[in-house]
């Protein structure tokens, strides 16, 4: 109990701190496989905190790994994820985004100075006391994006050898939709494979006033959607997590014309890796509905990040750290929903799990993950800091 009260005084007494990192990397956010700003503003952080080495550009250029330790004893891996979205900022806070249609909607500017608090605090704790092993803190870029060779950010640092000498990984997750001393776990599988499609339904196309002459794939479109759309509740058992959702349909060129073509895209969510492969047959077969209906398709199916499996012994080191930093913090046991992260890659090698630190503002506005109103309340970055120091240190005893 007494390693509780000290990591989390230590982090309570840095909490302008960790606002002040946060609100930097808030206003300066870059996309997946861009967050070379990021990375140096983390990296010329970590070069401040004695006792800790500091390396870049392992399996990508933006990456940042910082070391603490002499390389005797296990290791233990951190990490946290430093990429924006895609998005317009819509918050007036003195704060917000100064990059237009790029914004920290996910909290991984959250997630970053956590991370950078909870290496303080343990190059502090450990200034005088022998450490036991080695802490590495991963800061990896791209969790959100995928490049042209269909990689993100965790694969290429895994592939560099970044978690090799790693026992176990853990990470969290801001929380928007729990308040500050809340935390969301669970055991197993808790996100889902995340799998995108698209498929392109031709016909001949002509003139809207003479149907009858050719083919059209408007008509074809409207049977391959019902087909689609029955998969999950006529194929998929209703207590197997699974989701298929069209997220664009691109056709035509004026009123009166019949398109040749109509592109569809969407994304695909499953839980178990049996689902997984029937999802992808059955949409598969529902494109080919086409060569029954007069027409022809061409179709893509490109899988993503894996479910996340979070480890039960993990989990169960994760909570006793919580509990020394917090004994009144509430715990919530369930899934986190259909969404998907990289850190999956990391669970399928090593040991690992993600928790949800709970970080909702109580102002009534709705604050998604994703949306442009995302904000957090920025209490939960001593109490993210403290339980990552505290996870560390369960790890060595």
């Amino acid at each position: 109990m007494e390693n509780k009260d000290e990591l989390l005084t230590k982090a309570e007494k840095m909490s302008s701190q960790l606002s002040e990192w946060r609100r930097t990397l808030h206003q300066f956010p870059e996309l997946s496989f861009q967050e070379f700003e990021t990375a140096d503003f983390i990296a010329s952080v970590l070069a401040t905190i004695d006792g800790i080495t500091v390396e870049r550009e392992i399996g990508f250029e933006t990456s940042v790994i910082a070391t603490l330790g002499k390389g005797e004893g296990p290791v233990i891996a951190l990490r946290a994820d430093i990429d924006a979205l895609p998005i317009d900022e819509a918050n007036t806070c003195n704060y917000r985004s100064k990059t237009p249609g790029v914004m920290h909607a996910c909290g991984h500017d959250a997630h970053a100075a956590i991370l950078l608090g909870a290496a303080s605090i343990l190059a502090d704790y450990f200034r005088d006391k022998p450490l036991g092993g080695t802490v590495k803190f991963i800061f990896q870029p791209a969790e959100e994006m995928i490049d042209e060779e269909s990689m993100s950010g965790s694969p290429y640092l895994l592939q560099a050898g970044a978690y090799d000498e790693a026992e176990l990984a853990i990470a969290l997750h801001m929380c928007p939709w729990l308040p500050v001393g809340a935390v969301q776990m669970h055991d197993g599988i808790s996100m889902a494979n995340v799998d995108v499609f698209d498929g392109t339904i031709q016909g001949t196309g002509g003139h809207g006033a003479y149907p009858e002459l050719g083919s059209d794939p408007t008509w074809m479109l409207g049977l391959i959607l019902q087909a689609l759309h029955g998969i999950v509740p006529r194929k998929v058992s209703a207590l197997e997590p699974a989701v298929i959702s069209v997220g664009q349909i691109h056709a035509g060129t004026a009123s009166n014309i019949i398109p040749h073509e109509v592109q569809v895209e969407g994304t695909v969510r499953s839980y178990s890796a049996s689902t997984r492969d029937l999802l992808e047959t059955e949409i598969r077969d529902a494109f080919a509905l086409a060569k029954h209906l007069g027409g022809d398709y061409s179709f893509h199916y490109q899988r993503g990040e894996p479910a996340l499996i979070n480890d039960r012994h993990v989990n169960e080191q994760i909570t006793k750290a919580i509990q020394k930093t917090d004994p009144s913090i509430k715990f919530i046991h369930q899934a986190f929903g259909m969404g998907g992260e990289d850190f999956a890659y990391v669970t399928q090698q090593l040991p690992g799990a993600m928790f949800f630190l709970g970080c909702s503002l109580d102002d009534g506005i709705e604050r998604d993950l994703h949306t442009p109103y995302f904000d957090i309340d920025e209490r939960s970055l001593a109490l993210g800091a403290a339980i990552l120091a505290n996870a560390a240190i369960e790890f060595f005893t």
